[in-house]
């Protein structure tokens, strides 16, 4: 239920730590929004869920099918890609005539699920698939030439590249001569300039498919449709052979997609709805070995994926050996899963460690640099490890609200890793800095990117972020805390927290559910988890009476923790998100605070 004091907690719009409380969106606050009361009646939902969708432009005609997304209904044709047709004929001519391929992926998430997905379907219909994921560390990112070679030295009369590709043309151009080459990638491309061979990429300049918030999976995922479609138009499967289900690889689909951070709307909304369903039936064994291990125990989800599963797939192209996760998703054999499983586990935990040693230290540095007047953080350090520094840039720019560009320096190089903050299309002014020569390598989205810099270079290519990401200078230092909606803690209830549920899956472009419950007190706070940085706490309403549990995760990060764990128990106004979690077949109702200030 609504609270009726909504304007008193909105009223006090800055917390503990100065953060401002607003509306995710200003018809959120109408009393009378008639189009959420009419999406309401007409979806047979409640009047919170009918105002949090119409406030994020879901009309009542849609509302059934934002809820229930069906793919037929999203799916587009895969020829409204760019030069889709070519590759889907070069794929199937090559499994007409049984040829070897050779796939380069990439290291991450998205590039170990497209790799897979493609040597799954093509070892199906027949073809010989080798594949090769590289070394970031000895190799770096994109495309190399030893190690195409060493793909065409097994065999391999056609070479893909997945998940990255696009900026490799002088490597890619000089292999044309000795094997057919395609791309399957979506980062931006340095211009008009392509590589020779058939390049999908959404993201290419003469690209209108408007598909440019997909992943690298989806783009490899539609390559399967459009080939299969093909084949079957020339009744190539008409002697018997098993036409591959291409909807149980959607679980691949999925994972790389959230991942990746793609938007959860449209197209990727309805790929992840789908995947998630055929994750949770534990077909594929790589993925449900690394479920078991990870501890994950509800069906499968886009927190699970997202904090669970792909960081430890990341793990091994982050600081051990790069096609551990590529050799997961594979996988047919218990025992041989069950050790990859726990392998990528270890690493993942090392990756912990390692990441932590560097933290500390760089969240330091870059309020030094916040408080020069740099618009834009960027810091390397000559023992910093080039597997963690992507974590440690997203550590910052959630901490500090700026584009943050965290990288390490060896052998007079430096290398490393950015992310960025909506609004601020940080793709672009690395492939300007890549363009006017600041930079040896550079390219990516606008949320993320990877760059690589002689030394000496360093403070000029910081001048120029400063000077191209300017406006991030107006930003407030931490992002103002969005809105979905004001409760009682006597309206918070496992009914509620199941109408919410509905929404998922959660990710950006459909963000979680942020409530506020107003006027409660924390009556009970401890400490909990091996470090201790998880707060515990009782909430207690007005009445004396209605109680809910609450948990903040890194609780020593949150300047307004103190408030809760107050022996005072001051009247407090909360926000965060209302999970029904079901553990050991009971649903327990929890609210994860975002944040809280005094009432």
């Amino acid at each position: 239920m609504l609270a009726d004091d909504t304007g008193a907690v909105l009223g006090v719009t800055r917390s503990a730590g100065n953060r401002r409380w607003i509306w995710r969106d200003p018809r959120l606050a109408e009393a009378d929004n008639r189009l959420a009361l009419a999406l309401a009646q007409q979806a047979n939902i409640p009047e919170l869920l009918a105002r949090i969708l119409s406030a994020r432009g879901v009309a009542p005609h849609d509302a059934s099918s934002f809820l229930n997304p069906r793919l037929r209904d999203a799916m587009p044709d895969p020829s409204c890609l760019q030069d889709m047709d070519r590759a889907a004929e070069r794929l199937a001519q090559a499994v007409r005539n049984r040829e070897h391929v050779g796939l380069f992926g990439d290291y991450d998430v998205d590039g170990a699920c497209g790799t897979a997905l493609v040597c799954d379907t093509l070892r199906e219909l027949g073809c010989t698939v080798s594949t090769h994921i590289p070394d970031r560390l000895t190799e770096g990112y994109g495309p190399n030439t030893a190690a195409l070679e060493n793909l065409l030295s097994q065999g391999a009369t056609l070479l893909v590249c997945i998940d990255c590709g696009t900026a490799a043309i002088d490597i890619l151009n000089g292999l044309t001569d000795r094997a057919d080459i395609i791309v399957l990638d979506h980062h931006k491309p340095d211009g008009a300039a392509l590589p020779k061979g058939i390049v999908v990429n959404p993201n290419r300049l003469d690209c209108a498919s408007g598909l440019n918030n997909i992943c690298a999976t989806a783009v490899a995922f539609l390559t399967m449709v459009a080939t299969i479609r093909l084949l079957r138009r020339t009744n190539w499967f008409d002697d018997g052979q098993a036409i591959p289900d291409l909807l149980q690889r959607l679980d691949l689909t999925a994972l790389a997609t959230i991942c990746d951070v793609m938007p959860l709307t449209g197209l990727n909304r309805a790929l992840v709805m789908q995947g998630l369903r055929v994750m949770s039936r534990g077909e594929r064994l790589g993925l449900a070995t690394l479920s078991s291990v990870a501890g994950v125990k509800e069906e499968a989800s886009a927190m699970a994926c997202g904090f669970a599963l792909g960081p430890r797939i990341n793990a091994g192209g982050r600081i051990a050996q790069a096609d551990l996760g590529l050799k997961l998703l594979l996988s047919e054999d218990v025992v041989e899963a069950r050790a990859l499983a726990e392998q990528l586990d270890r690493v993942n935990r090392q990756r912990q460690t390692v990441e932590s040693t560097i933290l500390d230290s760089a969240m330091e540095q870059a309020q030094q640099q916040l408080d020069a007047g740099h618009a834009v953080i960027f810091l390397h350090g000559e023992n910093w490890h080039p597997g963690v520094v992507g974590i440690v840039a997203g550590r910052l720019k959630e901490r500090y609200n700026r584009p943050a560009l965290v990288a390490a320096l060896t052998d007079g190089v430096i290398k490393g890793s950015a992310r960025s903050v909506p609004g601020l299309d940080l793709g672009t002014a690395i492939i300007a800095a890549r363009q006017n020569g600041l930079l040896l390598t550079g390219g990516g989205h606008a949320m993320a990117a990877g760059f690589s810099l002689a030394a000496e270079r360093a403070e000029e290519f910081h001048a120029a972020l400063n000077a191209q990401l300017s406006t991030a200078l107006a930003l407030p230092k931490q992002d103002a805390l969005k809105l979905d909606g004001i409760m009682t803690l006597a309206g918070a209830s496992i009914a509620v927290a199941d109408q919410l549920a509905r929404l998922e899956p959660f990710g950006p472009g459909n963000e979680e559910p942020v409530l506020a419950i107003s006027n409660v007190r924390c009556v009970k706070s401890e400490r909990i988890g091996k470090d201790g940085n998880t707060l515990r706490v009782i909430l207690q309403g007005e009445d004396g009476n209605t109680r809910l549990r609450g948990l903040v995760f890194r609780a020593g990060d949150k300047p307004f923790a103190p408030l809760l764990e107050d022996r005072s128990m001051p009247l407090l106004h909360i926000a965060g998100t209302l999970r029904a979690e079901t553990w050991q077949e009971r649903k327990n109702l929890s609210f994860f605070i975002s944040d809280a200030t005094a009432a």
